[in-house]
């Protein structure tokens, strides 16, 4: 029943904004073409993040890009700094190309609201910011991935920037129990990263103790990801994979000032313990039993 009413969801809309038309906007170009127009944006995006942005392979990406260079809107450079790096631009006429999208884009929404009471448009403007918090919710992936890569390093180093901003005592990570990057790596242990749009956006780790419980580190998501659900998401990836390694539990502890994660941990079915490490920065332990 769920994939029927996300199909029939996805026909309704595609057919509402006019994305099966050829020329969207009435602008003599696919929505494809426009998007991408949008994406560039008045100071210009590298070809790898327009990529990455809206999911889409380098060709088609490509095919896009050279229509719109055709039509004398989009330019594409080296960037000055690293060669191998695209840049592209908008030209003028593309500059104003955008502009006139953006006015047809407020009429096309203003179009949407129009025929609809104040309550049903408050109904759907609510509806529609749920829906684009799950949508983008669903497009986050989470890999296990070596701990010793860029994407990976950027969250470790995020996670303890944040604690040293939120501990009454900053945070010092020599002092804290070790979670490096070797205890990291399997068969030691293991670090989730999730993405969105290729974008490093949360971790979490596990350090495995053969038959005793697996502990859990580094759980962090970015401020800008935070309602997505995330956390729970990563928490419970972190659970399945103790599982298939074997953990009969896992372990966690954590400072009295990360309320949201205490708030996380309690409601997920962990259950807080006496001391069962010597954790400096640590004011709660928490445990949690796994069943297969």
């Amino acid at each position: 029943m769920g994939v029927a009413q996300v199909r029939r969801f996805n026909r309704v809309v595609t057919q509402r904004v006019g994305a099966l038309h050829d020329a969207y906007l009435s602008r003599g170009r696919p929505l494809g073409q426009d998007r991408v127009l949008w994406e560039i944006g008045n100071d210009g995006c590298d070809v790898r993040s327009l990529r990455a942005r809206l999911d889409l392979d380098s060709g088609y990406v490509s095919r896009l890009l050279r229509s719109l260079e055709s039509s004398g809107l989009v330019r594409v450079e080296r960037s000055g700094d690293d060669g191998r790096v695209r840049i592209a631009r908008l030209t003028e006429n593309g500059l104003a190309e955008r502009r006139v999208l953006d006015e047809r884009s407020d009429e096309l929404a203003a179009s949407i609201l129009e025929p609809l009471d104040e309550r049903q448009q408050k109904r759907l403007v609510a509806a529609m910011g749920e829906v684009t918090r799950l949508l983008t919710a669903s497009m986050v992936r989470v890999e296990v991935v070596d701990p010793r890569l860029p994407a990976a390093q950027y969250c470790l180093e995020s996670y303890f920037a944040e604690l040293g901003e939120r501990f009454e005592t900053g945070f010092d990570r020599s002092r804290s129990i070790s979670a490096d990057n070797a205890e990291l790596t399997p068969p030691a242990g293991l670090l989730l990263v999730a993405t969105l749009h290729s974008e490093p956006i949360g971790c979490g780790a596990l350090k495995f103790h053969g038959a005793e419980p697996a502990e859990i580190k580094r759980m962090w998501v970015a401020p800008d990801a935070r309602g997505l659900g995330l956390g729970r998401r990563l928490l419970t990836e972190l659970e399945r994979e103790a599982i298939a390694h074997g953990a009969p539990a896992v372990r966690l502890e954590t400072n009295r000032n990360l309320t949201e994660a205490i708030a996380l941990y309690r409601s997920t079915g962990y259950q807080e313990v006496p001391p069962f490490n010597t954790e400096p920065y640590a004011d709660h332990w928490f445990e949690k039993p796994l069943n297969a």
